[in-house]
């Protein structure tokens, strides 16, 4: 049987060190051996994974696939190995990749990296922000951070956080186009809307002497696609924007954004969560990462 575990050590330590010479330095083994092997991993595969220069190594996009995982399935039999020997108790160590939207990781997970890499100086951590929803087996991401309701059935998650919507403009917008005091006054005002949404141009109120729910038109000329981005149109004092409270809460405790609308705020549930392919021996750099995320959050 082949040693698929050693040979993927071996195209590890080539491309990371761009070197089949240092590769060899790495493992003991003579430059010619590290290339041989790699050699039999292209012609198993079918594929070029590094082309070779004058300088350097460099990955293919192929390279740069098998690279991700081989590193993941090597951390993956390390832990095994030590959860074993440790009598189920692995030590969280290796490659941490996370997503978060932008929003989410300027405010939380930002200013949180050190205090758990503190904790954990085993795990390096590899921390990507986008508001676009990701694959993880694509992307190769251990952790998503996600904002709304969960749609994909296969992923294991758990909840961070439930905030809700706000209404909030700046104290110069308001001072120079006045404050709504019923949701019918923002057809006079310009308000930041969101590119999805069942209905984008309109947003839910409640009406505060029955409780009952009703949407009204938020006219505007300008549409976010993601928080963060509608947060830092009202803070230029664009218009009025309808935003998730953990966004805007610093912006409300500095006076910097201003909540309009409270008694009509029907507070929506808006929850964000942790999620991840997850399966009964989870990663304990995940499982890590996790844990404390729900810590801080609580």
């Amino acid at each position: 049987m082949d040693n698929r575990a050693g040979e993927m050590e071996v195209f590890v330590a080539a491309a990371e060190l761009k070197s089949f010479s240092a590769a060899g330095r790495r493992l003991k083994l003579s430059p010619s051996a590290v290339s041989k092997l790699v050699t039999r991993i292209e012609d198993r595969l079918g594929t070029r994974l590094l082309v070779r220069t004058t300088r350097s190594l460099l990955l293919t996009p192929e390279g740069d696939i098998y690279l991700g995982r081989a590193q993941r399935i090597l951390a993956d039999i390390a832990e095994t190995e030590q959860l074993v020997a440790g009598g189920g108790r692995a030590t969280p160590r290796g490659l941490l990749r996370v997503n978060a939207t932008v929003g989410f990781g300027e405010r939380y997970i930002m200013p949180l990296a050190g205090e758990f890499l503190a904790r954990y100086p085993e795990v390096r951590l590899d921390l990507s922000l986008s508001d676009g929803i990701i694959d993880l087996i694509e992307e190769r991401t251990d952790i998503a951070i996600r904002v709304g309701p969960m749609r994909d059935s296969s992923l294991k998650a758990r909840k961070l956080l439930e905030s809700h919507r706000i209404t909030v403009a700046t104290p110069d917008y308001l001072a120079r186009c006045g404050t709504p005091q019923r949701p019918d006054d923002l057809l006079a005002h310009n308000c930041i809307t969101f590119t999805f949404g069942r209905t984008p141009g309109e947003w839910l109120f409640r009406d505060p002497t029955n409780g009952s729910l009703y949407t009204r038109p938020a006219p505007g000329n300008v549409q976010a696609s993601s928080g963060s981005i509608a947060r830092n149109l009202c803070l230029t004092g664009l218009g009025i924007g309808r935003i998730g409270k953990f966004h805007v809460e610093p912006d409300i405790e500095s006076g910097r954004l201003v909540e309009v609308l409270k008694d009509y705020n029907p507070h929506e549930p808006e929850q964000v969560h942790a999620v991840f392919a997850g399966h009964e021996h989870l990663a304990a750099r995940i499982r890590a990462f996790v844990d404390f995320l729900v810590e801080k959050m609580e």
